[in-house]
């Protein structure tokens, strides 16, 4: 039987050695060799059945008292310490672990237990996909607008494979409580006026962790390249050698419009959307867009501004009946929708209290 710790490792081409050349080391042999992988054998004496492996399929075996040298362990990527006494097992983790050197401790190659160079793991925890000293990798993940059920499946994968997860305050929060334990969570949530960690600060926390080997989770509202900063974060990371990848997410632009009952497009109303931030001045393309009825223009961050959004429509010449839908916490149970027009949206959000965040969908499709 395979040992359980061998199922899905890469061990292919890479240099283990086993300690120790009892039954339990040849057990181990057999199965790092059906995995292909480089066996390398220190032990005071063999016994018939390693003896029988070495001869069949190939292994370096050096019969030794003492504990492996130097040049034993020289590109090793994993121990295992299958000694015949507990004594010795115990000085190889030790060795192993002075070392960081991933080490696997066992006389039963079915329940063996694997010991990390830092001693953070618990027991099947640890990722040997990495060896020690290898450089992390960072992964964009877009949680969509909120609702943990609108994560994408890729993104839930990622999560559940993080060894740290820096995280907005937007997106689907939840699903950090059913993240692994020991992963580190750092929020780096912003709020309305107040941003506590700029971006700068964020940008050199994903490099930072992942230049200490682990696995950085990018967690993110929305999708990461939909006004989501995204993209300065992947050229950070990129500038400084880490590896890094984004998973798309659903964004709040389309999904949260769309649980409101409102289609950005809609056939012989409007084919275009345009999307724009509410935290700078509307460009050309945005006023001409409603002026002309030629696209939806949905707002995202814009709740705070609308009274200066709508100001540049209407100078801009759009038509002061034009429908405006404003859809708040859009995917939560909180979900409340607004519906007014450009003449009188200010008045209505001031009265109901429209609060960020919010989605600000301005066009004939926001019409109720």
């Amino acid at each position: 039987m395979t040992p359980a710790l061998l199922v899905g490792l890469p061990l292919a081409g890479r240099d283990v050695l086993v300690t120790g050349g009892g039954p339990a080391a040849a057990a181990h042999v057999a199965a790092l060799r059906q995995v292909q992988a480089r066996v390398r054998v220190v032990a005071p004496h063999v016994c018939e059945d390693l003896r029988d492996l070495v001869a069949e399929h190939g292994a370096t075996v050096r019969l030794d008292e003492r504990e492996p040298t130097p040049v034993d362990l020289d590109g090793v990527w994993l121990v295992v310490a299958a000694d015949d006494s507990a004594r010795d097992r115990s000085a190889v983790q030790g060795w192993a672990e002075a070392r960081r050197t991933w080490c696997v401790v066992s006389d039963d190659p079915a329940a063996a237990q694997i010991h990390d160079a830092d001693g953070l793991l618990d027991r099947g925890e640890v990722d040997l996909r990495r060896p020690p000293g290898t450089l992390g990798s960072v992964t964009l993940v877009g949680g969509g607008p909120g609702a943990a059920e609108l994560i994408t499946v890729a993104g839930r994968r990622a999560l559940a494979e993080a060894d740290v997860i820096v995280t907005d305050r937007l997106g689907p929060r939840s699903v950090l409580a059913h993240v692994r334990p020991g992963v580190e969570v750092i929020d780096v949530g912003k709020t309305p006026g107040h941003h506590p960690v700029p971006q700068h600060e964020i940008n050199r926390i994903l490099v930072e962790q992942a230049q200490l080997g682990r696995r950085v989770i990018r967690l993110k509202g929305g999708d990461p390249f939909l006004l989501g900063r995204g993209g300065e974060e992947v050229l950070a990371c990129q500038e400084a050698a880490v590896p890094v990848d984004v998973i798309p997410g659903i964004s709040s632009a389309f999904a949260v419009p769309a649980l409101a009952g409102i289609p950005v497009t809609q056939r012989e109303v409007v084919a275009a959307v345009h999307v724009t931030s509410g935290h700078e001045p509307l460009a050309e393309a945005a006023l001409a867009c409603v002026r002309d009825a030629s696209a939806t223009l949905v707002v995202l961050m814009g709740v705070g501004n609308l009274g200066h959004i709508v100001e540049q429509l209407r100078s801009a010449g759009a038509n002061p009946a034009t429908p405006v839908a404003i859809v708040e916490r859009g995917s939560t149970p909180a979900q409340r929708l607004t519906r007014a027009t450009l003449a009188d949206v200010v008045a209505v959000a001031a009265e109901v209290r429209v609060r960020a965040p919010a989605v600000i969908v301005i066009g004939a499709v926001a019409a109720s």
